[in-house]
Formats: structure tokens, sequence, C-alpha cells
């Protein structure tokens, strides 16, 4: 005798296999090896981090002996004052947040228009465009640092923060980046069911391709936020201490000297790489939902 049909049975059966996209579900369950492997990287990963606040915690006498400290002393708030006066951090910090929130914000709206133009719109030399764009990846920046200097004294921008964001505010890479992550996740049939429907250019833009590149978006503002924020050789150009700097221009005035106080040194790099990981603390759940819902989209 046959089963009996069961409908709403086979409607749960349907949604699930929607949701997981045909294949099915599975929960995974992670072993003991798992968890040390794990372990073990998140160890190695946090180990240059406790070894700046163990090291900004000592003396400069103390980091010279042998064997090296292996645990925190008793100098991190005085090494700390002495990092935020000399090398001016409180400005360094403000300007380097300045800097980097625009050049992320600026190269994720650009990269998107771009990335969008070159995925989903056709016209001529399209990609010859494409292959340009890709193609200045491959010109080191040191051999622009010249022409651009000049550029920019010219515009009397020296030691000022634009001379750093203008530059910077659009990447090749991030134009790639989102053009090839809309290749996949907007469907041409999207875009003409929205101009069909009578909505403009921008319309499309905001409503459809936005949300489509919210997830691609989330990373390259991170990734960019943090190579901004790294950013040493071209600010160490265009800015100096006496105007402007940026955070990692600022360090370069710390231990200056005979002796080079290493303790100091690495309390203001403890400075420096603390708003980095408040960052990624408020945002990183974000960013990782983003990733996962443009991976199940997809």
């Amino acid at each position: 005798m046959g089963d009996v049909p069961d409908p709403a049975a086979d409607r749960r059966r349907g949604t699930a296999a929607a949701r997981t996209g045909g294949f099915p579900m599975r929960s995974l369950r992670a072993g003991r090896l798992t968890y040390v492997v794990l372990a073990v990287f998140t160890a190695g990963s946090l180990f240059p981090l406790v070894w700046t606040a163990i090291a900004a915690s000592r003396s400069n006498t103390r980091l010279a002996q042998t064997p090296p400290p292996f645990w925190f002393g008793g100098n991190l708030g005085r090494n700390l004052r002495i990092a935020w006066t000399d090398a001016n951090m409180g400005t360094a910090l403000l300007n380097t947040v300045i800097v980097a929130g625009t050049v992320a914000a600026g190269t994720v709206v650009f990269a998107t228009l771009a990335g969008f133009a070159f995925a989903r719109l056709r016209f001529r030399g399209r990609r010859l465009l494409l292959a340009l764009v890709v193609g200045t990846m491959l010109i080191p920046p040191q051999l622009s640092v010249v022409p651009l200097y000049m550029l920019i004294a010219q515009l009397s921008w020296t030691d000022r923060l634009q001379a750093v964001i203008l530059p910077t505010l659009v990447s090749a890479f991030g134009v790639f980046f989102m053009r090839q992550y809309l290749a996949q996740a907007l469907p041409m049939e999207l875009v003409e069911a929205a101009r069909t429907d009578g909505a403009s250019s921008l319309r499309i833009v905001w409503h459809v391709v936005f949300p489509a590149a919210r997830p691609a978006m989330a990373v390259l503002a991170m990734l960019t936020f943090v190579m901004a924020w790294n950013d040493f050789f071209w600010p160490i150009v265009a800015l100096t201490q006496n105007g402007s700097p940026t955070v990692q221009v600022a360090l370069t005035g710390l231990g200056r000297g005979y002796i080079p106080d290493q303790s100091v040194i690495m309390a203001g790099a403890l400075l420096g790489t603390l708003p980095l990981l408040l960052v990624f603390l408020v945002f990183g759940r974000q960013i990782v939902g983003g990733i996962m819902q443009g991976a199940v989209k997809g």
C-alpha cells in the first residue's frame, strides 16, 4: 500500500531545498582536532598584538636583554602618555580617521558605479577600458610619486589631507572587484525589469544595484579602510609632522635620539592599532553576515 502524500511536508522540503540551492541540509559538527587547529591559528594571529602590548609595558633596557620579556610590566601607562604627547597622536588619529573614512566611502561608491557599468551596461570600448583599468594595477605606485607631487605642489595641497585623499579616492582593484561580483550577483533581467517599470538610471542604481552589491561593498569598504589606515609611502611624501600627519607618519617621530626608546615606539604602534580593532569589533558581524548573505543568494 503506497504512502499517503503530505502536501505540507512537500512544501517544507521544497522551501529547505530552495534555501540551500537544492543541496540536502546537513548539520556539520566540529571535532576536537578542529578546535585545536583553530586555537593554534588564533594564538598565532594574536601573538604580534600581544607582544606589542608587552613591549609597550616594559622599559627600553628590559627589551634589550636576553631573553626578551614574555609578560606585561608596569610602564604601559607611562609609555602611552609619552607616545601620545610626542607624536601628537590625538591629531594624527583624527586625521587618519578622516582620510581612511573618506577614501573608503569614495572607493566603494565610485567602484560600485564603475563595476555596474562594466558588468551590465553595453557601450563601445567597454572591454578595452576594463583592460586599461586592470592594467594600471601592474604599474608600481612609486613611479607616479614625482609627477603626483608636482601636481599637488602646483595646487598648493602639500601638507594637506586632500593631497592624500583625492589620489586614492578610487582604485582599480575596487572597480575590478565590484565588476566581478555584480556580473554574478546582479541578473540582467532585474535591471531590464526596472527599466520596463520606468525607473531612471539613478533609481536603478539606488534601489537595485546598491542592495545587490551590499555584501561586496562591505568587504571592499573594510579592505580599503585598512589599506588607507596603514598607508605610509605616499603620506610621508605629501605630509609632514608640522602640518597634518596621519598615524603612520606621526609614528616616525617616536624614538628619535642616539638610543631609540623601543618601548615608546611600541606604545605608539599600539595606539595606532586599537582603532582598527574597534572597527573590526563593531562592524565585523555585519561584514560576515553580508558575505554569507551574498553567498546564499549567489
